[in-house]
Protein backbone atom coordinates (compact mmCIF):
# COMPACT_ATOMS: atom_id res chain seq x y z
CA UNK A 1 0.00 0.00 0.00
CA UNK A 2 3.06 2.48 0.54
CA UNK A 3 4.19 1.42 -2.84
CA UNK A 4 0.99 2.53 -4.06
CA UNK A 5 0.50 5.67 -2.20
CA UNK A 6 4.14 6.63 -3.56
CA UNK A 7 3.59 6.01 -7.02
CA UNK A 8 0.14 7.84 -6.36
CA UNK A 9 2.23 11.00 -4.71
CA UNK A 10 4.42 11.06 -8.11
CA UNK A 11 2.12 10.70 -10.70
CA UNK A 12 0.05 14.26 -9.24
CA UNK A 13 2.68 15.74 -8.73
CA UNK A 14 3.77 15.14 -12.43
CA UNK A 15 -0.26 15.71 -13.68
CA UNK A 16 0.59 19.06 -11.70
CA UNK A 17 3.86 20.07 -13.01
CA UNK A 18 2.58 19.12 -16.58
CA UNK A 19 -0.53 21.07 -16.12
CA UNK A 20 1.61 24.09 -15.01
CA UNK A 21 3.97 23.84 -18.24
CA UNK A 22 0.49 23.40 -20.46
CA UNK A 23 -0.84 26.44 -19.05
CA UNK A 24 2.40 28.26 -19.99
CA UNK A 25 2.87 27.00 -23.06
CA UNK A 26 -0.79 28.39 -24.22
CA UNK A 27 0.60 31.84 -22.73
CA UNK A 28 -1.59 31.89 -19.78
CA UNK A 29 0.95 32.11 -16.83
CA UNK A 30 4.31 32.30 -15.92
CA UNK A 31 5.88 32.23 -12.32
CA UNK A 32 9.40 31.82 -10.43
CA UNK A 33 10.13 28.57 -9.21
CA UNK A 34 13.29 29.06 -7.45
CA UNK A 35 15.57 31.77 -6.43
CA UNK A 36 19.14 31.15 -5.79
CA UNK A 37 20.96 34.17 -3.61
CA UNK A 38 19.39 36.94 -6.02
CA UNK A 39 19.23 34.69 -9.09
CA UNK A 40 16.04 33.74 -10.19
CA UNK A 41 14.72 30.86 -12.13
CA UNK A 42 11.46 31.09 -14.25
CA UNK A 43 9.58 28.45 -15.35
CA UNK A 44 9.17 29.57 -18.79
CA UNK A 45 13.35 29.43 -18.82
CA UNK A 46 12.44 25.43 -17.84
CA UNK A 47 10.10 25.85 -20.63
CA UNK A 48 12.37 26.91 -23.54
CA UNK A 49 14.84 23.91 -22.70
CA UNK A 50 12.17 21.89 -22.98
CA UNK A 51 10.83 23.18 -26.73
CA UNK A 52 14.30 22.93 -27.60
CA UNK A 53 14.97 19.40 -26.71
CA UNK A 54 11.53 18.68 -28.52
CA UNK A 55 13.13 20.98 -31.66
CA UNK A 56 15.83 18.13 -31.81
CA UNK A 57 13.83 15.54 -31.68
CA UNK A 58 14.22 14.39 -27.89
CA UNK A 59 11.10 13.38 -25.63
CA UNK A 60 10.51 15.25 -23.13
CA UNK A 61 8.57 14.35 -19.45
CA UNK A 62 7.89 15.82 -15.96
CA UNK A 63 11.53 13.96 -15.02
CA UNK A 64 13.30 15.81 -17.89
CA UNK A 65 11.76 19.31 -16.49
CA UNK A 66 13.10 18.10 -12.80
CA UNK A 67 16.81 17.20 -14.72
CA UNK A 68 16.56 20.72 -16.27
CA UNK A 69 15.80 22.35 -13.28
CA UNK A 70 18.79 20.69 -11.30
CA UNK A 71 21.41 21.51 -13.78
CA UNK A 72 19.68 25.14 -13.82
CA UNK A 73 20.01 25.29 -10.20
CA UNK A 74 23.76 24.27 -10.12
CA UNK A 75 24.75 26.56 -12.41
CA UNK A 76 23.47 29.65 -10.43
CA UNK A 77 25.75 28.56 -7.91
CA UNK A 78 28.59 28.50 -10.28
CA UNK A 79 27.72 32.09 -11.76
CA UNK A 80 27.76 33.50 -8.28
CA UNK A 81 31.11 32.62 -7.69
CA UNK A 82 32.16 33.64 -10.85
CA UNK A 83 30.72 36.81 -10.33
CA UNK A 84 32.33 37.15 -7.27
CA UNK A 85 35.88 36.08 -8.77
CA UNK A 86 35.17 38.59 -11.51
CA UNK A 87 35.30 35.62 -14.11
CA UNK A 88 34.62 37.49 -17.72
CA UNK A 89 32.63 35.65 -20.59
CA UNK A 90 34.58 34.25 -23.36
CA UNK A 91 32.01 36.17 -26.27
CA UNK A 92 33.68 34.51 -29.06
CA UNK A 93 32.88 30.70 -27.99
CA UNK A 94 29.60 32.51 -26.71
CA UNK A 95 28.87 34.00 -30.45
CA UNK A 96 30.66 30.43 -32.18
CA UNK A 97 27.72 28.85 -30.00
CA UNK A 98 25.06 31.01 -30.55
CA UNK A 99 25.44 30.88 -34.51
CA UNK A 100 25.85 26.85 -33.87
CA UNK A 101 22.61 26.68 -32.53
CA UNK A 102 20.63 28.83 -34.05
CA UNK A 103 21.39 27.10 -37.33
CA UNK A 104 20.80 23.91 -36.30
CA UNK A 105 17.54 24.32 -35.07
CA UNK A 106 16.52 26.65 -37.97
CA UNK A 107 17.22 23.76 -39.79
CA UNK A 108 15.49 21.32 -37.58
CA UNK A 109 12.27 23.33 -37.66
CA UNK A 110 12.91 25.14 -41.73
CA UNK A 111 13.64 28.13 -41.59
CA UNK A 112 13.43 31.99 -39.18
CA UNK A 113 9.72 31.80 -39.64
CA UNK A 114 9.00 28.51 -38.67
CA UNK A 115 11.26 28.85 -35.66
CA UNK A 116 9.26 32.00 -34.39
CA UNK A 117 6.06 30.42 -34.79
CA UNK A 118 7.42 27.44 -32.58
CA UNK A 119 8.99 29.54 -29.82
CA UNK A 120 6.21 31.94 -30.19
CA UNK A 121 9.03 34.98 -29.85
CA UNK A 122 10.86 37.04 -32.65
CA UNK A 123 13.93 35.49 -33.98
CA UNK A 124 15.78 38.60 -32.40
CA UNK A 125 14.39 37.85 -29.33
CA UNK A 126 15.24 34.21 -29.09
CA UNK A 127 18.66 34.75 -29.94
CA UNK A 128 19.23 37.41 -26.88
CA UNK A 129 17.65 34.60 -24.76
CA UNK A 130 19.97 32.30 -25.81
CA UNK A 131 23.04 34.34 -26.17
CA UNK A 132 22.12 34.99 -22.53
CA UNK A 133 22.16 31.63 -21.23
CA UNK A 134 24.99 30.82 -23.62
CA UNK A 135 26.79 33.61 -21.78
CA UNK A 136 26.13 31.51 -18.05
CA UNK A 137 27.05 28.28 -19.27
CA UNK A 138 30.28 29.74 -20.70
CA UNK A 139 31.26 31.78 -17.16
CA UNK A 140 29.54 27.95 -15.57
CA UNK A 141 32.31 26.12 -17.34
CA UNK A 142 35.60 28.60 -16.46
CA UNK A 143 34.16 28.46 -12.56
CA UNK A 144 34.23 24.87 -12.91
CA UNK A 145 37.70 25.27 -14.08
CA UNK A 146 39.00 27.56 -11.71
CA UNK A 147 37.90 24.62 -9.52
CA UNK A 148 39.58 21.94 -11.25
CA UNK A 149 42.96 24.27 -11.54
CA UNK A 150 43.18 23.83 -7.73
CA UNK A 151 43.42 20.28 -7.35
CA UNK A 152 47.34 19.60 -6.86
CA UNK A 153 48.60 17.64 -9.98
CA UNK A 154 48.69 13.89 -8.78
CA UNK A 155 51.97 12.31 -8.50
CA UNK A 156 52.81 8.25 -9.20
CA UNK A 157 52.22 7.59 -5.48
CA UNK A 158 48.98 9.00 -5.52
CA UNK A 159 47.95 7.02 -8.50
CA UNK A 160 49.13 3.89 -6.65
CA UNK A 161 46.98 4.76 -3.50
CA UNK A 162 44.28 4.77 -5.20
CA UNK A 163 44.58 1.43 -7.21
CA UNK A 164 45.11 0.52 -3.77
CA UNK A 165 41.65 1.81 -2.06
CA UNK A 166 39.76 0.91 -5.43
CA UNK A 167 37.63 -1.97 -5.53
CA UNK A 168 39.20 -4.38 -8.62
CA UNK A 169 36.02 -4.34 -10.19
CA UNK A 170 36.03 -0.52 -10.44
CA UNK A 171 39.18 -0.26 -12.37
CA UNK A 172 38.82 0.28 -15.97
CA UNK A 173 38.72 -2.82 -18.05
CA UNK A 174 41.17 -2.27 -20.64
CA UNK A 175 39.85 -3.58 -24.06
CA UNK A 176 42.02 -5.87 -26.72
CA UNK A 177 44.32 -3.28 -29.09
CA UNK A 178 45.70 -3.55 -32.20
CA UNK A 179 48.77 -1.88 -33.84
CA UNK A 180 48.56 -2.32 -37.42
CA UNK A 181 50.20 -1.36 -40.37
CA UNK A 182 48.82 -1.69 -44.33
CA UNK A 183 49.41 -1.29 -47.87
CA UNK A 184 46.62 0.80 -50.13
CA UNK A 185 46.22 0.73 -53.80
CA UNK A 186 43.47 2.70 -54.98
CA UNK A 187 41.46 1.98 -57.95
CA UNK A 188 41.70 4.26 -61.37
CA UNK A 189 39.58 7.17 -59.30
CA UNK A 190 40.17 9.34 -62.90
CA UNK A 191 38.20 7.05 -64.76
CA UNK A 192 35.41 6.41 -62.50
CA UNK A 193 35.35 9.93 -61.77
CA UNK A 194 34.65 10.77 -65.64
CA UNK A 195 32.34 7.94 -65.78
CA UNK A 196 29.92 9.23 -62.70
CA UNK A 197 30.30 12.99 -64.36
CA UNK A 198 29.25 11.76 -67.92
CA UNK A 199 26.08 10.08 -66.56
CA UNK A 200 25.50 12.69 -64.16
CA UNK A 201 25.69 15.63 -67.37
CA UNK A 202 22.96 13.19 -69.24
CA UNK A 203 20.61 13.35 -66.31
CA UNK A 204 20.93 16.97 -66.54
CA UNK A 205 20.18 17.40 -69.93
CA UNK A 206 17.29 15.05 -69.26
CA UNK A 207 15.62 17.37 -67.24
CA UNK A 208 17.00 20.65 -68.88
CA UNK A 209 14.62 19.04 -71.83
CA UNK A 210 11.64 18.72 -69.71
CA UNK A 211 12.24 15.43 -67.17
CA UNK A 212 11.08 16.53 -63.97
CA UNK A 213 14.29 17.07 -61.57
CA UNK A 214 12.18 15.04 -58.41
CA UNK A 215 11.82 11.45 -60.36
CA UNK A 216 15.33 11.45 -61.85
CA UNK A 217 16.32 11.89 -57.99
CA UNK A 218 14.17 9.24 -56.69
CA UNK A 219 15.65 6.60 -59.35
CA UNK A 220 19.60 7.50 -59.55
CA UNK A 221 19.93 9.85 -56.20
CA UNK A 222 22.40 7.49 -54.48
CA UNK A 223 21.38 9.69 -51.17
CA UNK A 224 18.85 7.83 -50.14
CA UNK A 225 17.49 9.96 -47.30
CA UNK A 226 16.60 12.52 -50.18
CA UNK A 227 16.00 9.81 -52.68
CA UNK A 228 13.03 9.39 -51.26
CA UNK A 229 11.86 12.69 -51.07
CA UNK A 230 12.35 12.97 -54.76
CA UNK A 231 15.65 14.93 -53.52
CA UNK A 232 14.29 17.49 -51.71
CA UNK A 233 16.92 18.42 -48.71
CA UNK A 234 14.47 20.96 -47.09
CA UNK A 235 15.17 24.02 -45.46
CA UNK A 236 18.25 24.38 -43.97
CA UNK A 237 21.59 26.42 -43.32
CA UNK A 238 24.21 27.10 -45.68
CA UNK A 239 26.50 26.23 -42.37
CA UNK A 240 25.21 22.26 -42.66
CA UNK A 241 26.52 21.41 -45.77
CA UNK A 242 30.04 21.24 -47.58
CA UNK A 243 31.25 24.68 -48.87
CA UNK A 244 31.43 23.58 -52.41
CA UNK A 245 27.83 22.81 -52.27
CA UNK A 246 26.32 25.62 -50.22
CA UNK A 247 28.12 28.16 -52.19
CA UNK A 248 26.86 26.46 -55.40
CA UNK A 249 23.47 26.37 -54.33
CA UNK A 250 23.69 30.28 -52.71
CA UNK A 251 24.62 31.20 -56.32
CA UNK A 252 21.81 29.62 -58.11
CA UNK A 253 18.59 30.53 -58.92
CA UNK A 254 15.56 28.58 -58.46
CA UNK A 255 14.43 26.32 -60.70
CA UNK A 256 18.13 26.12 -62.28
CA UNK A 257 19.94 23.37 -62.30
CA UNK A 258 23.69 23.39 -61.66
CA UNK A 259 26.51 22.06 -63.20
CA UNK A 260 28.10 19.55 -61.57
CA UNK A 261 29.45 19.95 -58.36
CA UNK A 262 31.98 17.84 -56.28
CA UNK A 263 31.98 17.44 -52.83
CA UNK A 264 33.47 14.68 -50.57
CA UNK A 265 30.36 12.89 -50.59
CA UNK A 266 30.69 12.28 -54.27
CA UNK A 267 29.02 14.27 -57.61
CA UNK A 268 26.05 16.34 -57.13
CA UNK A 269 23.89 18.08 -59.73
CA UNK A 270 21.53 20.83 -57.30
CA UNK A 271 18.15 22.48 -58.02
CA UNK A 272 17.20 25.23 -55.82
CA UNK A 273 14.03 25.60 -54.52
CA UNK A 274 13.81 28.29 -52.21
CA UNK A 275 16.33 30.71 -50.77
CA UNK A 276 15.97 32.93 -47.44
CA UNK A 277 19.08 34.39 -46.22
CA UNK A 278 21.32 32.11 -45.65
CA UNK A 279 19.32 29.36 -45.91
CA UNK A 280 17.76 27.30 -48.96
CA UNK A 281 15.71 24.42 -50.19
CA UNK A 282 17.38 22.26 -52.65
CA UNK A 283 16.99 19.37 -54.46
CA UNK A 284 19.94 17.33 -55.54
CA UNK A 285 20.96 14.10 -57.22
CA UNK A 286 24.45 12.38 -55.31
CA UNK A 287 26.50 10.33 -57.60
CA UNK A 288 29.73 8.38 -56.23
CA UNK A 289 32.34 6.77 -58.34
CA UNK A 290 31.72 3.18 -59.09
CA UNK A 291 34.47 0.46 -60.09
CA UNK A 292 34.87 -2.41 -62.13
CA UNK A 293 35.75 -5.59 -61.21
CA UNK A 294 38.52 -5.17 -63.26
CA UNK A 295 39.82 -2.59 -60.79
CA UNK A 296 39.76 -5.18 -58.22
CA UNK A 297 41.40 -7.58 -59.89
CA UNK A 298 44.36 -5.72 -60.49
CA UNK A 299 45.07 -4.39 -57.47
CA UNK A 300 44.31 -7.94 -55.37
CA UNK A 301 47.03 -9.29 -58.04
CA UNK A 302 49.70 -6.66 -56.96
CA UNK A 303 48.68 -6.86 -53.21
CA UNK A 304 48.93 -10.91 -53.41
CA UNK A 305 52.45 -10.70 -55.05
CA UNK A 306 53.23 -8.28 -52.79
CA UNK A 307 52.21 -10.26 -49.54
CA UNK A 308 54.11 -13.35 -51.05
CA UNK A 309 57.48 -11.53 -51.50
CA UNK A 310 56.69 -10.36 -48.02
CA UNK A 311 56.04 -13.73 -46.03
CA UNK A 312 59.26 -15.18 -48.48
CA UNK A 313 61.13 -12.37 -45.93
CA UNK A 314 62.03 -11.20 -49.64
CA UNK A 315 60.99 -7.15 -48.34
CA UNK A 316 60.08 -6.07 -45.45
CA UNK A 317 56.64 -4.86 -44.86
CA UNK A 318 57.67 -1.52 -44.30
CA UNK A 319 59.64 -1.01 -47.35
CA UNK A 320 57.03 -2.32 -49.65
CA UNK A 321 54.69 -0.16 -48.09
CA UNK A 322 57.07 3.00 -48.55
CA UNK A 323 57.51 2.06 -52.45
CA UNK A 324 54.03 0.78 -53.25
CA UNK A 325 51.10 2.12 -51.37
CA UNK A 326 49.25 4.98 -52.66
CA UNK A 327 48.19 5.96 -48.61
CA UNK A 328 50.27 8.88 -48.41
CA UNK A 329 49.17 9.20 -44.26
CA UNK A 330 50.97 5.89 -43.65
CA UNK A 331 53.05 5.24 -46.21
CA UNK A 332 55.62 7.66 -44.93
CA UNK A 333 55.59 5.33 -41.89
CA UNK A 334 56.29 2.54 -43.30
CA UNK A 335 52.75 1.17 -43.60
CA UNK A 336 52.20 1.94 -39.91
CA UNK A 337 48.22 3.16 -39.22
CA UNK A 338 47.16 5.91 -37.14
CA UNK A 339 43.78 6.78 -35.85
CA UNK A 340 43.03 10.04 -37.33
CA UNK A 341 40.79 11.65 -34.59
CA UNK A 342 43.46 10.54 -31.40
CA UNK A 343 46.64 10.02 -33.27
CA UNK A 344 47.01 6.74 -31.75
CA UNK A 345 49.16 4.02 -32.95
CA UNK A 346 46.99 1.67 -31.21
CA UNK A 347 43.19 0.92 -32.49
CA UNK A 348 40.02 -0.42 -30.51
CA UNK A 349 37.75 -2.76 -32.10
CA UNK A 350 35.16 0.47 -32.17
CA UNK A 351 37.70 2.47 -33.70
CA UNK A 352 38.58 0.37 -36.68
CA UNK A 353 36.49 0.22 -40.10
CA UNK A 354 34.38 -2.74 -40.36
CA UNK A 355 36.31 -4.01 -43.31
CA UNK A 356 39.57 -4.02 -41.36
CA UNK A 357 38.38 -5.12 -38.19
CA UNK A 358 36.98 -8.22 -40.27
CA UNK A 359 39.98 -8.57 -42.46
CA UNK A 360 42.37 -9.30 -39.30
CA UNK A 361 40.23 -10.21 -36.05
CA UNK A 362 41.46 -13.89 -36.86
CA UNK A 363 44.87 -13.53 -37.30
CA UNK A 364 48.33 -13.52 -34.89
CA UNK A 365 51.08 -11.02 -34.56
CA UNK A 366 53.36 -10.84 -37.67
CA UNK A 367 50.23 -12.26 -39.81
CA UNK A 368 49.12 -10.24 -42.62
CA UNK A 369 45.75 -10.40 -44.18
CA UNK A 370 44.39 -11.41 -47.42
CA UNK A 371 43.56 -8.58 -50.30
CA UNK A 372 40.43 -7.25 -49.56
CA UNK A 373 38.06 -4.04 -50.10
CA UNK A 374 37.65 -1.36 -47.43
CA UNK A 375 37.36 2.28 -47.46
CA UNK A 376 39.54 5.11 -45.99
CA UNK A 377 39.58 8.51 -44.34
CA UNK A 378 38.47 10.79 -46.64
CA UNK A 379 35.39 13.57 -46.55
CA UNK A 380 33.48 12.18 -43.60
CA UNK A 381 35.18 8.49 -43.42
CA UNK A 382 37.54 10.02 -40.69
CA UNK A 383 34.50 10.17 -38.12
CA UNK A 384 31.94 7.63 -40.23
CA UNK A 385 32.63 4.14 -40.64
CA UNK A 386 31.11 3.46 -43.29
CA UNK A 387 31.73 6.47 -45.41
CA UNK A 388 35.21 7.33 -47.54
CA UNK A 389 36.47 6.68 -50.82
CA UNK A 390 37.24 3.20 -52.02
CA UNK A 391 40.47 1.25 -51.31
CA UNK A 392 41.97 -2.23 -51.83
CA UNK A 393 44.40 -3.24 -48.66
CA UNK A 394 46.48 -5.63 -47.21
CA UNK A 395 46.62 -5.20 -43.44
CA UNK A 396 49.82 -6.67 -41.22
CA UNK A 397 49.16 -6.87 -37.61
CA UNK A 398 52.20 -5.56 -35.84
CA UNK A 399 51.07 -6.21 -32.11
CA UNK A 400 48.00 -7.42 -30.04
CA UNK A 401 47.22 -5.94 -26.91
CA UNK A 402 44.94 -8.60 -24.57
CA UNK A 403 41.73 -6.87 -22.80
CA UNK A 404 43.29 -6.77 -19.24
CA UNK A 405 42.13 -4.84 -16.18
CA UNK A 406 44.09 -1.99 -15.59
CA UNK A 407 47.12 -1.98 -13.65
CA UNK A 408 49.67 0.30 -12.80
CA UNK A 409 52.27 -1.22 -14.50
CA UNK A 410 51.15 -1.54 -17.52
CA UNK A 411 48.09 1.54 -17.86
CA UNK A 412 49.31 4.23 -15.78
CA UNK A 413 48.51 6.92 -18.12
CA UNK A 414 44.98 5.37 -18.01
CA UNK A 415 44.80 5.20 -14.31
CA UNK A 416 46.29 8.69 -13.73
CA UNK A 417 43.57 9.63 -15.89
CA UNK A 418 41.15 7.91 -14.24
CA UNK A 419 42.24 8.96 -10.64
CA UNK A 420 42.56 12.60 -11.82
CA UNK A 421 38.59 12.78 -13.31
CA UNK A 422 37.83 11.28 -9.47
CA UNK A 423 39.56 13.94 -7.69
CA UNK A 424 37.56 16.71 -10.30
CA UNK A 425 34.16 15.40 -9.88
CA UNK A 426 34.71 15.48 -6.10
CA UNK A 427 36.12 19.13 -5.89
CA UNK A 428 32.63 19.97 -8.19
CA UNK A 429 30.27 18.00 -5.79
CA UNK A 430 32.00 19.29 -2.64
CA UNK A 431 31.29 23.31 -4.23
CA UNK A 432 27.94 22.80 -5.47
CA UNK A 433 27.55 20.49 -1.71
CA UNK A 434 29.14 23.43 0.23
CA UNK A 435 27.27 26.08 -1.72
CA UNK A 436 23.87 24.33 -1.39
CA UNK A 437 24.11 24.48 2.24
CA UNK A 438 25.33 28.35 2.91
CA UNK A 439 22.89 29.91 -0.25
CA UNK A 440 19.95 31.66 0.25
CA UNK A 441 17.59 28.95 -1.76
CA UNK A 442 13.89 28.52 -2.36
CA UNK A 443 12.48 26.03 -4.87
CA UNK A 444 8.75 26.12 -5.65
CA UNK A 445 6.77 23.09 -3.86
CA UNK A 446 5.87 21.93 -7.32
CA UNK A 447 9.22 20.23 -7.57
CA UNK A 448 9.11 19.17 -4.82
CA UNK A 449 8.64 15.08 -5.89
CA UNK A 450 11.25 15.54 -8.35
CA UNK A 451 13.61 12.71 -7.79
CA UNK A 452 17.00 15.22 -7.61
CA UNK A 453 20.59 13.77 -7.53
CA UNK A 454 21.44 15.63 -5.02
CA UNK A 455 19.83 15.30 -1.50
CA UNK A 456 20.42 19.26 -0.34
CA UNK A 457 17.85 20.56 -2.26
CA UNK A 458 15.03 18.43 -0.19
CA UNK A 459 16.51 20.41 3.03
CA UNK A 460 15.39 24.02 1.19
CA UNK A 461 11.68 22.82 0.80
CA UNK A 462 11.52 21.68 4.43
CA UNK A 463 12.99 25.18 5.03
CA UNK A 464 10.43 26.67 2.64
CA UNK A 465 7.59 25.27 5.27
Amino acid sequence: MKYIRTVLVALLAGCSLAASAQKYSNGLIDKSVAVVGNEMIMLSQIEQEVQMLRAQGMASDRNVRCEILEQMLESKLFLMQARVDSLVVNQDMVEGDLTSRVDQIRTQLGGDEEVEKYFGKPLYRLRDEWRRTLEDQNLTMMMQQEIVKKIPDLTPYDVEKYVEKTDPQDLPLVPIKYRLSQICIYPDREAANNAVKERLLALRERIINGEKFSTLARIYSQDEGSARRGGELGMASKSVFWPAFSDAAMALKPGVVSQIVETPDGFHIIEVLEKKGDMFNARHILMKPEYTSDDMEKAFKVLDSLKTEIEGNNIPFELAARFYSEDPASRTNGGQMADPNTGSAYFEIDQLKPQDYNAIKDLKEGEISAPFESKDNEGRGATDPNSGSTVYKIIKVDRILPSHPASFDNDYDLLLSQAQQEKQMEAIDDFIDSKISTTYIVLDPMFSDCPFEREGWYAKFKEAE
